[in-house]
């Protein structure tokens, strides 16, 4: 008895410390309250649009056979079990047709139905992120609804024909699919830089491939739109297209996953490698400047044995990070090893590399990476040593040799001290020099070819 008397009192008190745990508080605040803005607009178009909504049979049967048509490509997804958390799918072609073909309320919906599947039987996703994607999702093709509907009654009265209407038609349909395209990668691309201010949006969400599979997904959206308007039962006849466009998108991403060290997003050492040794070639058939740089964490294996693997991890990726927003888009970034980077950095004279290092080393020596522990965290001092190889405009230089040569000044800056930049020019073959006060060999005076700090680590 006494312990029913408290249940009253301390559930209140469980479900208040629960939701002060959910995901979403963790968000920066801004991206927090704009996740609960689309999801509470979302809802409130459903409210909106649904006592206005006339359930007729025809749209019923039409909703029914559409959603049936994505459950069956959600177990597809499950069936296939996706790898490493992908989650590009090809649902639009079953969504869009609702959006133009049926009232608001139902394009509202079907979003929610389907993520909700997803969610049950695919993958189990944080579920802030879940409700925003559905709830952005949800409001884009309410808009495109209603756009479609806004234009058609403003094309009403326009004479033509049947091939006219049929043109008007396709016209209207392509700009409801551009606002889909529009306000739903608005939405989503919004939270995804806000809760990552390191992810290059144009690199992974708008580059030729990215945007060649939506435009792909978009046309057969239409043409099964167009099919199901006339026989909702030529929906059937789409899946074993729709099938093959969801394994073409797979394929896709298998091949840029080949290419991209998973703990740092980088590119991996083989793949670095081939794309190096084409600009490496390119560079010396157009006798323009060119240079690598190796870097190598100093002391990495105490940060491992003083803080633990999972520390050692976080310094890895901090440190990949910092190399994707200070190098240029040309720029080539790579995973080289369990702690050592490669650079290459074309269009780059030796000079010019040796700033663009020793930027990077100052950068890095900053970084604040927090070691958990029982009085709030230690930070962990992190430097690295950087090895640069020029390949001046004119030189007849091969990767391995460059490599060889980034490597002999890496290792002069591991053993002069660490925390420092030494660099070798091939103008002359691999001479170097260091110190801070010295002529570069490549002509351009009182400038440092090897860069030595006063204190070492």
């Amino acid at each position: 008895m006494q312990l029913i008397r408290r249940l009253p009192r301390r559930m209140p008190a469980v479900g208040a410390r629960a939701i002060s745990e959910w995901a979403i508080w963790r968000l920066p605040r801004w991206l927090t309250v704009f996740v609960l803005t689309v999801i509470a607009a979302d809802l409130a178009a459903i409210g909106a649009a649904a006592p206005l909504t006339t359930f007729r049979e025809h749209d019923l049967v039409l909703f029914a056979v559409l959603l049936a048509c994505t459950a069956i490509a959600v177990e597809w997804s499950r069936r296939s079990k996706e790898q490493h958390g992908m989650s590009m799918d090809v649902q639009g072609v079953w969504e869009f047709p609702v959006a133009i073909l049926l009232p608001p309320l139902f394009a509202l919906l079907a979003p929610v139905l389907r993520l909700a599947l997803t969610q049950w039987r695919v993958s189990r996703a944080p579920l802030h992120r879940r409700i925003f994607s559905c709830a952005s999702i949800s409001l884009s093709y309410g808009a495109v609804s209603l756009t479609f509907r806004g234009l058609s009654h403003l094309t009403a009265g326009t004479t033509g024909g049947e091939a006219g209407r049929d043109f008007r038609w396709t016209v209207l349909v392509t700009v409801g699919a551009v606002v889909m395209f529009v306000l739903n990668n608005a939405f989503v691309l919004t939270a995804i830089k806000g809760s990552d201010p390191s992810v290059s949006i144009r690199a992974r969400f708008l580059d030729r491939e990215s945007l060649y599979n939506d435009i792909a997904e978009m046309c057969i959206a239409v043409l099964v739109t167009y099919a199901v308007a006339g026989n909702l039962f030529l929906a059937a006849a789409a899946l074993p297209v729709i099938t093959l466009l969801q394994r073409s998108l797979r394929h896709a991403q298998l091949l840029i996953d080949s290419r991209a060290d998973s703990k740092t997003g980088l590119l991996n050492a083989a793949t670095w490698e081939h794309e190096a040794a084409a600009e490496v070639g390119r560079a010396v058939r157009t006798r323009s400047a060119l240079a690598v740089a190796l870097l190598d964490i100093d002391r990495f294996k105490v940060i491992n044995d003083t803080y633990g693997h999972l520390v050692g991890d976080q310094v890895i990726k901090e440190i990949a990070r910092t190399l994707s927003n200070m190098l240029r888009e040309y720029d080539l970034a790579g995973r080289f090893g369990g702690e050592e980077f490669s650079l290459l950095l074309p269009q780059t004279r030796a000079v010019d590399a040796f700033r663009i290092a020793e930027r990077v080393r100052a950068n890095i020596a900053g970084l604040s990476v927090i070691a958990p522990g029982a009085t709030g965290g230690e930070r962990v001092h992190v430097t690295v040593s950087i090895g640069v190889a020029a390949l001046d405009s004119g030189s007849v230089r091969k990767l391995n040799e460059l490599m060889a040569a980034a490597d002999a000044a890496l290792y002069r800056a591991k053993s002069g001290g660490r925390d420092q930049v030494q660099m070798i020019s091939t103008t002359r073959g691999l001479s170097a020099i260091s110190g801070t006060g010295g002529a570069a060999k490549d002509g351009s005076p009182d400038v440092p070819i090897a860069f030595r700090r006063a204190q070492n680590s």
